[in-house]
């Protein structure tokens, strides 16, 4: 099904040959791929390998877009210099914290006529959906503060990235970045009928997350099996790339590509993109879209992949190993987190499907959803069905068409158009529920699970086609694949008064007399001081899971209404990872924990001195783009983090540009209370060594270590030596 090979394959005429075959075409190798000739032509620096990027546009959600233009005022914003868009699909629901959420909007709003922004109010669009939509297009450079930021199958390299990345292109700077490794995936022969674009993601996902092989590289989609998926279709599988731990994702452009953007009246923005002969690249996937089948990733990470069919043939063998790895993940010796529970006569019973979003409420999805679902009932037991459009547009296609009432009839419950059940904000599972969804994530207490509080529950990722399947069952786990259903529908019309009567269309138009309107939550980003000469840092968390994600550095779901509060946000740092890790970082923020004694006993003293905290995790920071999992961890006084290594480029770069020390250490052992100190961390920073000598006292024994930062750019020293981003601008 997915054959992997780690060395370099070439380009030619839609084959993939080594260099042998290659030489014996008569070819000569080139940087031909479709990612080398988007990368140059928006690279700003004179090399071809230490790239400068600025971007054709930029999108940010409600979580994130207000203290990005908080970023971006403080260091001098004028205007937006690019197409910023501004929508509103997280914090739509106003659940939490009283009105702050719609607070948050009308600020935006505020913000998108002063600085000429576009603004896509609550419930018209999902951030993604949008820029596919209305932006994306052959050739283009996206950068999007969501980790899920692409759009690849309509020809744009598209990234998501921390907040203060976007800060830099708002201010006229640089993405700057290595040249990264492009990895073909080639794809070929035709997906069988009940096999959809969730399917064929997480076979791949299943395939390269654990191995690293795709991380922070691009995936270029080459091969003739691309011509028999509709667009929508593409963009299914494109999306969730991002689970893979990829930089970003490009796509061979062609007349499907043409005719998508055509009916959004975008034909312009149409380019084809294939690679030259002789394209050279660092490896390649290759994916037989025939022998895909309906895939089930479950519970806590999209990489715990399965064949669906073996699930169902096989449940309590694969159930009750998932079931071990949650309990040792979650922690808990009561083996409270159940699934074996579900299996009912055999059979696999869940509680609830959901298809949400950019990634399984695309029109496609939509309709082979109806189709599945006609003249048929969801039930009136245990199991519900929801389902959120990725944009009115599809909405008002499937309303047209006859399509929403089919699913209506169902028992089915459509939304709006809402990102929450891919980070838990959106249709909670009961406790001890298993959720089936087509979103992007089934992340550990992404879903609301508290173990804490004896509140457990877990989602499963699938294909919308075999959650429709599943639903027709009355919830029984069930396989689209042979299902019975007419997968022809009629093509999507577009209705442009969609969005011209909702969305805020304001670039070009600045206007600087509009004042910001701010609720009582908007508060100002504290204020950070520079790196002194040395740095003591005390560990005040250690975690020794594989892996660490955002979401256990910074809850989502019930804390996304705080984001535009830094100070109360912080409060919920690895809240339902480390419960104490908050008050330990505050006392010695605070003083209440002095280091006084430690940097006497080598020598030093405060004044010299920056003091603060750092967590080690063996690699920290896989999923979510969000800078708050950085920091949230900064505003308590963290000065860096200690990590075998970093999961995501995004997240080490959320690091510096807060000012936090991305520390590599390969084999030191380190416990809560340890402290680290660096002598002279800011003459080893200026010299751009790639060691640090540093000293661990435990207990007052002192012990000699080795620490590193990796390779960082001239801009990234200084961000550190200044103590963040902000300061860097202020500075000048």
């Amino acid at each position: 099904m997915i054959k992997v090979i780690d060395e370099e394959r070439f380009y030619c005429d839609g084959e993939l040959l080594d260099c042998g075959q290659l030489e014996a075409k008569g070819i000569k190798a080139c940087d031909g791929t479709i990612a080398n000739s988007i990368l140059l032509a928006h690279n700003y620096s004179d090399s071809n390998k230490k790239l400068k990027l600025k971007f054709d546009a930029m999108a940010s959600h409600d979580i994130t877009y207000v203290g990005i233009i908080q970023s971006a005022r403080a260091s001098g914003l004028k205007e937006f210099p690019l197409p910023y868009v501004l929508t509103n699909c997280h914090n739509s629901l106003c659940a939490v914290g009283g009105t702050i959420n719609e607070d948050d909007h009308v600020f935006g709003l505020s913000a998108a006529k002063r600085y000429g922004g576009i603004y896509v109010p609550a419930n018209v669009a999902v951030i993604h959906s949008y820029m596919r939509e209305r932006f994306a297009g052959g050739g283009r450079m996206i950068l999007g503060s969501d980790s899920h930021t692409r759009y690849g199958a309509l020809g744009t390299l598209a990234i998501g990235e921390g907040g203060p990345e976007l800060v830099k292109q708002l201010l006229g700077r640089t993405y700057d970045i290595d040249y990264p490794r492009v990895i073909a995936v080639r794809l070929t022969g035709s997906v069988r009928k009940g096999v959809g674009p969730q399917d064929v993601a997480l076979a791949l996902i299943g395939k390269v997350f654990e191995s690293g092989f795709v991380k922070n590289a691009i995936l270029e989609f080459i091969g003739d099996g691309i011509d028999k998926l509709s667009v929508e279709y593409r963009n299914g599988i494109d999306v969730m790339t991002t689970e893979s731990a990829c930089l970003s994702s490009v796509w061979r452009t062609d007349e499907r590509v043409r005719k998508y953007l055509s009916v959004y009246g975008r034909e312009c923005d149409y380019k084809p993109l294939v690679p030259e002969n002789g394209a050279r690249y660092d490896g390649a996937i290759e994916i037989v879209l025939d022998e895909v089948e309906p895939m089930i990733a479950l519970p806590f990470h999209p990489s715990n992949v399965y064949k669906l069919a073996d699930v169902i043939e096989h449940p309590y063998e694969i159930l009750s190993e998932a079931e071990k790895k949650g309990n040792e993940l979650l922690g808990l010796k009561d083996k409270s987190f159940r699934l074996t529970d579900k299996i009912k006569d055999g059979k696999v019973c869940v509680s609830q499907g959901v298809i949400a979003g950019c990634a399984g409420g695309t029109y496609d999805n939509l309709m082979s959803v109806a189709s599945i679902l006609k003249g048929k009932s969801v039930g009136n037991g245990e199991f519900t069905l929801n389902i959120y459009p990725g944009s009115q547009p599809a909405n008002a296609a499937i309303a047209k068409n006859g399509a929403m009432s089919v699913l209506l009839e169902s028992g089915a419950v459509l939304k709006p158009c809402f990102c929450g059940p891919c980070f838990g904000a959106g249709d909670v599972p009961c406790n001890n529920g298993l959720s089936i969804r087509h979103t992007t994530r089934n992340f550990e207490r992404r879903e609301g699970s508290k173990p804490a509080d004896g509140q457990i529950a877990s989602v499963a990722l699938m294909d919308a086609r075999s959650i429709a399947a599943t639903a027709a069952n009355g919830g029984v786990l069930t396989s689209a694949l042979g299902y019975d259903y007419d997968d022809c529908f009629e093509d999507f019309t577009y209705i442009p008064s969609v969005y011209n009567s909702r969305v805020y269309d304001g670039f070009g138009k600045a206007d600087s007399s509009v004042e910001l309107v701010y609720g009582p939550n908007i508060t100002d980003i504290p204020s950070i001081q520079p790196l002194k000469e040395n740095l003591a840092i005390k560990l005040v968390s250690v975690i020794n899971d594989p892996v660490t994600t955002t979401d256990e550095l910074i809850p989502s779901g019930e804390t996304s209404s705080y984001r535009s509060n830094p100070l109360r946000l912080a409060e919920f740092a690895l809240s339902r990872k480390d419960p104490q890790y908050v008050c330990r970082s505050k006392a010695v923020r605070d003083g209440a924990d002095s280091l006084d004694g430690v940097l006497k006993s080598v020598g030093l003293s405060g004044d010299n001195t920056t003091v603060g905290t750092c967590i080690f995790a063996v690699k920290p920071g896989d999923g979510s783009a969000r800078e708050q999992a950085a920091s949230c961890q900064r505003f308590l006084g963290g000065c860096a983090n200690i990590a075998r290594e970093y999961a995501t480029k995004r997240y080490r770069s959320n690091l510096i540009n807060w000012g936090m020390l991305p520390l590599l250490d390969a084999d030191t052992d380190y416990r809560i209370g340890d402290v680290v100190i660096i002598k002279n961390v800011r003459d080893v920073i200026i010299g751009g060594e790639s060691e640090f000598d540093a000293v661990r006292v435990r207990d007052g024994v002192c012990k000699d270590i080795k620490l590193s930062a990796g390779a960082l750019t001239e801009a990234e020293k200084q961000i550190l030596l200044d103590g963040c981003l902000i300061n860097y601008y202020k500075r000048g």
